[in-house]
């Protein structure tokens, strides 16, 4: 069976500089693969690869077998790839509806060709993503009004308009509080689970990682050094001395490992 996502020595060097480094991996559909690493790891440039916002050296990029290494973004986003970012990309002036019609708009190619009320177009799917993250409520509120788990919520219902295989999160739980980051990445996984698609996402909180993550991948310097289920992963001991610190015994219930 053809996976979801298949990365093959995937290469990029800025100024003779290597940022990632003939990194393998593949991705199924319904599972979580979390991507972790200090800082300067590679991971954006990684992700940013795979997105098409930046064109590899090197490797190829498979979706669902299709190939789409160098693609732009607007053509990956056509291929089924959905992504959510670090900083939240919403429009405040709009109704947290609107900003998702917007999405669907676009999906279907009707964003160049606005004849008549644009505010119906898309309403009765934009308010199924909604309740599907839980956000029916604020259908008619200003995104600007929202709070910051909520604009993360409604930025998964957007990244959910092109109905995804593959959904890439940057850092989805950057700026939330404790009990918002657990909640979003459990509607993630419920999500993700339900309806077949592969999620990768990038995450500094540890405890998000060990509790939601089916696999999870380790970036040092641009090379993969490690890859296998979270606990596998981490008692592997290069990752305690290169990622968690030399000598750092990580206790996922009352700790968050820092770079």
């Amino acid at each position: 069976m053809t996976r979801l996502l298949d990365v093959e020595n995937l290469a990029k060097s800025y100024a003779g500089l290597a940022a990632v480094r003939h990194v393998s991996f593949g991705l199924d559909r319904g599972e979580i693969l979390a991507m972790i690493g200090p800082n300067g790891a590679g991971k954006s440039t990684c992700f940013n690869m795979l997105n098409g916002q930046i064109r590899p050296d090197a490797g190829r990029i498979r979706i669902d077998g299709v190939d789409t290494t160098g693609l732009p973004p607007r053509a990956v986003w056509r291929k089924g790839v959905g992504r959510t970012f670090q900083i939240t990309a919403t429009f405040g002036s709009m109704t947290v509806r609107e900003n998702v019609q917007v999405a669907l708009m676009s999906h279907g190619g009707a964003l160049g060709r606005w004849f008549g009320r644009a505010d119906t177009r898309g309403r009765d799917e934009a308010d199924r993503l909604l309740a599907l993250v839980g956000m029916a409520a604020d259908a008619d509120r200003a995104a600007a009004e929202l709070a910051y788990g909520d604009l993360k919520r409604l930025e998964l219902a957007v990244a959910l308009a092109n109905r995804p295989k593959l959904l890439l999160m940057d850092e989805p739980t950057a700026g939330m509080a404790p009990r918002e980051r657990v909640g979003l990445m459990r509607l993630t996984a419920e999500i993700a689970r339900a309806e077949g698609i592969g999620v990768l996402f990038t995450e500094h909180d540890m405890d998000v990682v060990f509790e939601h993550a089916d696999r999870m991948m380790v970036l040092s310097r641009g090379l993969l050094i490690a890859e296998g289920p979270p606990e596998t992963v981490r008692r592997d001991p290069e990752v305690r001395a290169i990622y968690l610190g030399e000598g750092l015994v990580y206790d996922a219930r009352h700790q968050e490992a820092r770079a």
